[in-house]
């Protein structure tokens, strides 16, 4: 597996330039605890659209990247692949190009509001992660198999070891994966607190009469809730330790961004 991801001119940044990084294990982390990653591309007008305005399509879609062991390479030297989960009926299952459809694949995490004494200076502590990829719709029914495994854990650690699987011929044929291949990849964090002017900075009135800092942002599990028709009254492990252990870390990344 790649280190990092060459910069070209789709993911090099052009701005803040000190922010971005091409580390492959980190924009990795990034997709895979965002919950939800937003998927763009271009679908090609139909003749009777040709004349109107083509804008591209944004789609919110849950995603993994996981490595399929495949039978003729090492499993350490597999590429990683991104993995999109959606319905086999949706328009982006349709578009199939020769070589794959180029899509752009982003993911953010806020980590707290920065407050400075100058709106102009407010800003946010985040993390993001931009990927560019062609996609491909799977149709191996193992890679299928293992795509939604990937998937369902990574949003929920041990779900698919607790749930009913493998999924049955019904499930397998409405549910859609796209496959794809990362051609180019960045990220880009912000840490710290408020960087204000020099002069605002010595205004000792202004500095006096304004609140400046940061205030984290995290998401917060709740506590599980049962269904109707759930029999099992106490809480598994693995659920109840995934949302302490999901809400312990979000935190800590809020309040460790405001160091830097």
């Amino acid at each position: 597996m790649a280190i990092q991801y060459a910069p070209d001119a789709r993911s090099k940044a052009n701005r803040l330039s000190k922010r971005t990084t091409y580390d492959a294990p980190l924009i990795h982390s990034l997709i895979n605890s965002c919950p939800i990653l937003h998927v763009s591309f271009n679908a090609p007008l139909s003749e009777s659209q040709d004349s109107q305005t083509q804008f591209p399509t944004i789609l919110p879609m849950l995603g993994a990247i996981g490595t399929f062991p495949s039978s003729s390479s090492v499993e350490d030297e597999a590429e990683p692949h991104l993995y999109l989960h959606g319905s086999s009926a949706a328009r982006l299952f349709k578009l199939t190009p020769q070589g794959g459809l180029p899509l752009c694949i982003a993911a953010t995490h806020v980590d707290g509001y920065v407050l400075a004494l100058a709106p102009f200076h407010n800003s946010c502590n985040y993390r993001s992660a931009v990927v560019f990829g062609l996609g491909s719709p799977l149709t191996d029914p193992e890679e299928i198999e293992f795509a939604l495994k990937v998937i369902t854990n990574n949003s929920i650690p041990s779900r698919w070891e607790n749930s009913r699987h493998p999924p049955t011929k019904a499930e397998i044929t409405s549910t859609g994966i796209l496959k794809v291949r990362i051609e180019t990849a960045s990220a880009k964090v912000r840490t710290g607190g408020p960087s204000d002017d020099r002069a605002d900075l010595k205004d000792e009135a202004l500095v006096g009469r304004t609140w400046t800092g940061v205030v984290p942002m995290y998401s917060v599990l709740g506590t599980p809730m049962e269904s109707e028709y759930n029999k099992v009254k106490v809480v598994p492990d693995y659920l109840g330790e995934w949302v302490e252990d999901a809400n312990s870390m979000a935190e800590q990344v809020a309040v460790d961004a405001v160091e830097g």
